[in-house]
């Protein structure tokens, strides 16, 4: 979010996939952005969103959507900046959960996922391991950078931003030939 913020997203439009409680939205809304929306599919997540949203007065800046993003994409209106935190290791078709997002974003894309190396893919294996113990069906997946890049790459998007720690890194790439925010 720093790098997003670094670039003065003032007056310009939010998609944040998998929005969870909303610190994203918020905070860009705090930074100057004209307005944001919101996708999650979590029924839970999206009702503590929309009461922050009440609380923080940005309910005439911010709209929430219910669902998968995938399947509500064609719905949804495209944004300058779309970010994705910690979602694509919640999702098993990255490819295609990528390719709609980077069909989505004029300007910037943002992402926070999992580093793809052993220590991750062990910890994902047990954290699966326990999941399936419990009879959940949710999952975690750790996706080769190569896929993500590739379809970043692909789409006319080039990295401007990556910083990583022990787990995660921090992501944000820029559409090729789009006015720098």
């Amino acid at each position: 979010m720093n790098a997003i913020v670094e670039r003065d997203p003032k007056d310009k439009t939010l998609l944040d996939i998998g929005g969870g409680v909303g610190a994203i939205q918020h905070e860009l809304i705090k930074a100057g952005i004209r307005s944001a929306v919101s996708v999650d599919a979590s029924s839970a997540y999206a009702r503590v969103s929309l009461d922050e949203t009440v609380v923080r007065g940005h309910a005439d800046r911010l709209t929430h959507h219910l669902g998968d993003f995938v399947d509500l994409a064609d719905s949804i209106e495209s944004a300058d900046i779309v970010t994705l935190d910690r979602v694509i290791c919640c999702y098993d078709d990255a490819s295609r959960l990528l390719e709609r997002s980077t069909e989505r974003a004029t300007r910037m894309l943002g992402l926070v996922y999992p580093r793809d190396g052993l220590p991750n893919r062990a910890a994902v294996w047990l954290l699966n391991l326990g999941l399936r113990i419990r009879r959940s069906d949710f999952r975690l997946f750790i996706h080769p950078n190569t896929l993500v890049t590739g379809i970043l790459e692909g789409a006319g998007f080039r990295r401007v931003h990556l910083r990583k720690n022990l787990i995660w890194q921090v992501v944000l790439y820029e559409r090729i030939g789009s006015q720098r925010l």
